[in-house]
């Protein structure tokens, strides 16, 4: 009679155990075995000495998971999470407080390595004839020790770097050319254009000044947002095609971003969207009412990360650029910053 109650028991137990988990995965999973056909968010975490995270949120908006790199690995990420950049199966997580670049794998956020060395204040990266390239800051107020980091991305090693102009932030590469932002909080005005079969910085373009993002349009010309106007780059001749300048109440527009034939931006709460054939700014937004700190467009849809107060979770929003109306809202965790795709 003993072993057959402890039986019942047993499967007493199995049974609410299914239940309870069955529940749990009508809500919110708290680790998922994968982390593919989803958007990856990072956070740059708490600035006093905190640590950066990353969020994923599924395709379809219905399942997200917080901390994810944390869930998996059982330890931390370092200090700010900056950026994200990916490479075949890999992403590369650049930690711009630990002077480091995290590599894990991008659907199971297994680590793979730490890159360690080599690296001062990094902020972007992105990737070119088989190499990874990272802008550094140095030591910020100095001109002269700011560089990009040149990567082997077979050994995860630092393996040269080349000077820039000052302040590099973001980075974009084609067809063996890497274009990279130079300028910030009012300093600088340059594109620095490195050749990534030689790693030679082969000119810098004047444009706008702070430069803050880049985007290829339909046809492969390259432009550059800054904080006066907006440039467009022929690159087969690196020479200034079009000169967009903002309207008078426009205010330092951010987050380029482009998606079937149109750029969007955002200022001072609003979003813009203009064709890559117009000669001039729109000067009527799309949407307002805002407050985002990171931005992206994919298939008709905006994302935008709302850091809040920067003190408490922060969110994401999703709009229907069709309607231009906003369709969901996501808690996420402390100060979102850049939005990726993980296809």
């Amino acid at each position: 009679m003993k072993i057959l109650n402890n039986l019942v028991l047993a499967l007493s137990l199995l049974v609410l155990s299914f239940s309870c988990s069955s529940d749990d995965d009508n809500h919110q999973q708290e680790f998922l075995s994968h982390y593919e056909k989803g958007i990856l968010i990072t956070h740059e975490g708490n600035f006093s000495g905190g640590f950066g995270t990353v969020s994923y949120v599924s395709n379809d908006l219905s399942t997200v998971e917080n901390n994810i790199f944390s869930n998996v690995n059982g330890r931390t990420l370092g200090a700010v999470a900056q950026s994200m950049a990916f490479n075949g199966d890999l992403a590369y997580i650049i930690i711009n407080g630990s002077n480091q670049i995290e590599v894990v794998n991008r659907y199971t956020f297994e680590s793979v390595a730490t890159i360690d060395s080599g690296l001062s204040n990094p902020r972007y990266m992105t990737i070119s004839n088989g190499k990874g390239y990272v802008t550094n800051w140095g030591d910020f107020t100095p001109s002269d020790d700011d560089y990009v980091a040149v990567i082997d991305l077979n050994l995860n090693k630092v393996i040269s770097t080349i000077s820039t102009s000052y302040l590099p932030e973001e980075l974009v590469a084609k067809d063996n050319k890497v274009y990279v932002a130079t300028g910030i909080f009012g300093n600088g005005n340059k594109v620095d254009v490195i050749n990534s079969m030689t790693d030679q910085l082969e000119l810098s373009i004047t444009v706008g000044n702070s430069p803050n993002s880049l985007q290829f349009d339909s046809n492969g010309n390259l432009w550059v947002l800054s904080s006066e106007n907006l440039i467009k780059i022929d690159r087969s001749t690196n020479t200034v095609l079009q000169t967009i300048n903002f309207v008078e109440e426009i205010a330092s527009p951010s987050y380029l971003s482009f998606d079937s034939g149109n750029f969007y931006m955002y200022a001072s709460g609003s979003v813009y969207k203009m064709n890559e054939s117009s000669t001039t700014f729109p000067t009527t937004p799309e949407f307002s009412n805002t407050n985002f700190y990171g931005m992206n467009v994919r298939n008709g849809s905006l994302y935008g990360v709302d850091a809040g107060n920067f003190s408490s979770n922060g969110s994401l929003k999703v709009y229907d650029l069709s309607s231009n109306t906003e369709t969901k809202s996501i808690t996420l965790s402390l100060i979102p910053g850049g939005i990726y795709f993980n296809d």
